[in-house]
């Protein structure tokens, strides 16, 4: 029977990182995989999961399975923060998911069993795996614009028109904040133009929110989400904390269901756990267990904001640095938008050819799009960097 299996095609990301593991150049740069690094080329345990997790190991007395839907503890403090006086318990349905990706994944098999025809709007372009998840499970995808390639910004006028096209039972895929691959971000008042067609066309927003605390900060990075939420009566939304707890390896996510009355919420929830039950049963506790216990003890919560904070200043110098040593080499002004992209990624513009070429001639490694994780820099790596971009002709 496996014999007759047909041959999957290798992740590019993934097989990007193979790639740079088996270069054995000294100085090769890897701006490939989106995980944070800080400039010792580390992702370091964050202080304040660190004490949560000693305060876990001493006080833990069972190994049992915990919620079919996660902690109670965990959905208030994850809804909390990320809605803040919007969060309404009695109408927001919340599950523990195995990490952002898994909360996209339950997101999608909810709004599908709400509506068998369910087509997705997504932004063009997107991270990769939405669209991988969407055509594996054969949810129709329609392509909405929204990078513009000649300014690398977003191409709000063509985004409003398109998503325009969406109807009543379809759902709007959003990126809360730090939008990959680009970097570029909606302004305040560009959401409140996407909530009104929202309420015109009827459609659905899915917000993912996996970047929060990375941007423009904790409170302004849940902006839009919250704008959209206190407009539109049913919002989904899937959160991640591998990036601001810095907890990659242990899949925490969560999936928030906000609905229009208290009778939807119970279905929704009741819905929400069943997915969970047949597609891995329990959801994942510990990075659970640690998001909780940090946003609930008042010390770890100040000593992880203190933390977040600093790592989002230190990618904001990184992207300082970078428009400035190519604004240097170029002798013009045509990266600024390098310092004014937020996030992890900016997609550069360079060519396929332009990016391979950085690679084999400077051992640069970035994604084929020309995506860069700025956090895979550092002060020593910036001036590299922007010489093979220069040399490249990008």
């Amino acid at each position: 029977m496996l014999g007759n299996l047909k041959p999957q095609a290798p992740d590019k990301i993934l097989a990007l990182m193979g790639e740079f593991k088996a270069d054995p150049r000294q100085g090769k740069i890897d701006l490939g995989v989106g995980v944070y690094k800080d400039a010792d080329g580390r992702t370091p345990i964050m202080r304040a999961v660190r004490a949560a997790e000693q305060r876990m190991l001493e006080a833990e007395t069972t190994k049992s399975y915990a919620g079919l839907a996660g902690e109670p503890e965990f959905h208030k403090a994850m809804a909390e923060m990320i809605l803040g006086d919007l969060y309404k318990p009695g109408t927001t349905a919340a599950l523990a998911t195995v990490g952002g990706t898994g909360a996209i994944r339950q997101a999608l098999e909810l709004a599908r069993l709400a509506n068998p025809g369910l087509k997705v709007f997504v932004s063009n372009p997107t991270w990769p795996n939405h669209v991988s998840i969407m055509n594996f499970m054969g949810v129709p995808v329609v392509e909405y614009r929204y990078f513009d390639a000649e300014t690398r910004g977003v191409d709000f006028e063509a985004m409003k028109a398109d998503i325009s096209a969406a109807k009543q039972g379809d759902v709007v895929l959003l990126h809360g904040c730090c939008h990959n691959p680009t970097g570029a971000n909606l302004t305040l008042e560009q959401w409140a133009e996407v909530a009104a067609i929202l309420e015109k066309t009827g459609a659905t927003p899915l917000i993912d929110l996996a970047y929060q605390g990375f941007g423009d900060g904790l409170e302004q990075d849940a902006a839009g989400t919250r704008l959209i939420a206190s407009r539109i009566p049913e919002v989904l939304i899937a959160a991640s904390c591998s990036k601001n707890f810095g907890i990659y390896r242990e899949r925490t996510g969560i999936l928030l269901a906000l609905c229009a009355d208290a009778a939807t919420k119970e279905l929704a929830q009741g819905t929400m756990a069943f997915l969970n039950r047949q597609t891995y049963s329990f959801p994942p506790f510990h990075g659970a267990r640690i998001v909780s216990t940090v946003l609930t003890t008042p010390e770890l919560r100040a000593d992880w904001m203190a933390e977040l904070e600093a790592v989002r200043g230190g990618m904001l110098k990184l992207r300082e640095q970078l428009a400035a040593e190519l604004r240097s080499l170029s002798g013009s002004d045509r990266f600024g938008f390098v310092a004014e992209h937020r996030g992890m990624f900016s997609r550069l513009g360079a060519t396929p050819e332009q990016v391979k070429q950085v690679k084999e001639e400077f051992g640069i490694y970035m994604v084929g799009d020309s995506r860069i994780n700025i956090a895979g820099l550092n002060q020593t790596t910036i001036p590299i960097l922007a010489r093979a971009i220069i040399e490249a002709g990008v």
